[in-house]
């Protein structure tokens, strides 16, 4: 189904773009010439890692290496090693929706500056600590592994208790996050062709290995392969949303401007508005395929199909630059409000049409910036990968113009209420 597929995200998303160029949004202006500022801003602090779960795993000290270190000395294999970190990595993107403003983290053992953390971080350094307590696996003698019996046993004051959440810490989304695990419990279980008989992502690995082909001493996979044991092995983890055919779509939500601008043309199905996104897929498979690469030196193949991943950082960059900005009135009667929220910030459901442009908007506009770093320092694609520009300058870049625009909260500009299954 194209839906699901990874080129109709950017397919659908330049049709969005399309419609502002011609100023047919129904909520966003759109002026393309603050790009140049906003290219200039990530170029001034961009470094050059590549955009996966392992920095965030690895905040304030490297502990993936540490945890590479004592399996090398246990005598773990490499391949087991890869799928142990397929298995850590694939929760803990699951676990990394916004987490609010007023949740922390501090790590078992410290204390001091340095030692707390918050957002991404602090749900990435938690995820860890409770995969190594072995809070995922069904095994009492092997805590570092995830599968389905022991994730079936997960409940929300389990992983309230693990991550710290408390009255006074509080975390937005735990019973959304709680739910995911649990039915991620299921579709292990459900889809051994991906996940093997024992239900763990990490044999992963095996179906992308049947899938590969040698190229002299190098396995090469395709990305689709890997999308492909994402989209269809955890399509019933995500919440009931829009179907088509009997099949949920996912993150995937009606673009109205879409429908107007299709029915001037012509009659139009209603799929043919739909705009797919699969931000946490597209998460999880930039995730996935550093540790393939770094361990094992498998190269994948047609990364140019990934995109830039459309979430509140990436896109309020492109706001706070007045790249997009809001018209006046026209969210007056819509938005939610929220006491946490400062005033004049909107609050919107990701299903609202103002989100779902923003966020279609935010995928052209970072293949858009990417090209422009690339041109600035006559860089390839090869060289100067998206995976990097979201890592280095986008993503970090909207998170350091959220605090000095909004140093109280450090939120986007939009601020989107999150049931921890999209953002």
């Amino acid at each position: 189904m194209f839906l699901r597929t990874l080129p109709a995200i950017r397919a659908r998303c330049a049709q969005v773009h399309d419609l502002a160029k011609m100023g047919a949004l129904q909520y966003f202006d759109y002026d393309p010439g603050k790009l140049d500022a906003v290219i200039a801003f990530c170029a001034s602090i961009m470094e050059i890692p590549p955009h996966s779960r392992w920095r965030h795993l690895d905040a304030g000290r490297p502990r993936i290496t540490a945890l590479l270190q004592a399996w090398d000395a246990a005598n773990v294999d490499t391949t087991e090693q890869c799928k142990r970190l397929l298995d850590l990595f694939l929760v803990s993107v699951l676990l990394d929706a916004g987490a609010g403003p007023d949740w922390t983290y501090t790590e078992p053992g410290t204390t001091g500056p340095g030692q707390t953390f918050a957002r991404s971080e602090g749900l990435g350094v938690a995820s860890l600590h409770m995969f190594a307590a072995g809070l995922f696996s069904g095994s009492v003698s092997q805590p570092y592994r995830v599968d389905a019996q022991g994730l079936a046993r997960i409940n929300v004051d389990k992983a309230a208790e693990a991550m710290q959440v408390s009255a006074t810490n509080p975390m937005v989304g735990l019973q959304g996050r709680t739910a995911l695990l649990i039915r991620l419990s299921t579709a292990l279980t459900s889809n051994p062709q991906f996940f093997g008989h024992d239900a763990r992502p990490g044999n992963m690995l095996d179906f992308l290995e049947a899938q590969s082909r040698l190229d002299g001493p190098t396995r090469r996979v395709h990305i689709a392969a890997l999308w492909t044991a994402l989209i269809d092995g955890l399509s019933t983890i995500w919440p009931s949303r829009l179907t088509l055919d009997g099949i949920p779509l996912g993150d995937v939500w009606p673009c109205p401007a879409l429908r107007q601008r299709q029915l001037a043309d012509h009659p139009a199905s209603e799929s043919d508005t739909y705009v797919p996104f699969h931000k946490l897929t597209g998460w999880l498979a930039y995730s996935l395929v550093e540790p393939i690469q770094t361990l094992l030196g498998w190269k994948f193949d047609g990364m140019e199909d990934m995109t830039g991943l459309p979430e509140y950082r990436n896109g309020g960059l492109l706001v706070d630059f007045g790249v997009l900005t809001l018209r006046p009135g026209v969210l007056s009667s819509e938005q939610e409000q929220d006491a946490d929220v400062p005033r004049g910030i909107p609050r919107l459901l990701p299903s609202h049409p103002a989100v779902v442009e923003w966020r279609a908007m935010t995928v052209i506009e970072l293949d858009r910036i990417a090209e422009g770093l690339r041109r600035k320092y006559n860089l390839s694609r090869e060289t100067l990968t998206l995976a990097q520009v979201l890592e280095s300058a986008t993503w970090k870049g909207g998170r350091e113009i959220a605090k000095k625009l909004r140093p109280t909260t450090g939120g986007p500009p939009i601020d989107i209420i999150s049931d921890g299954t999209v953002f």
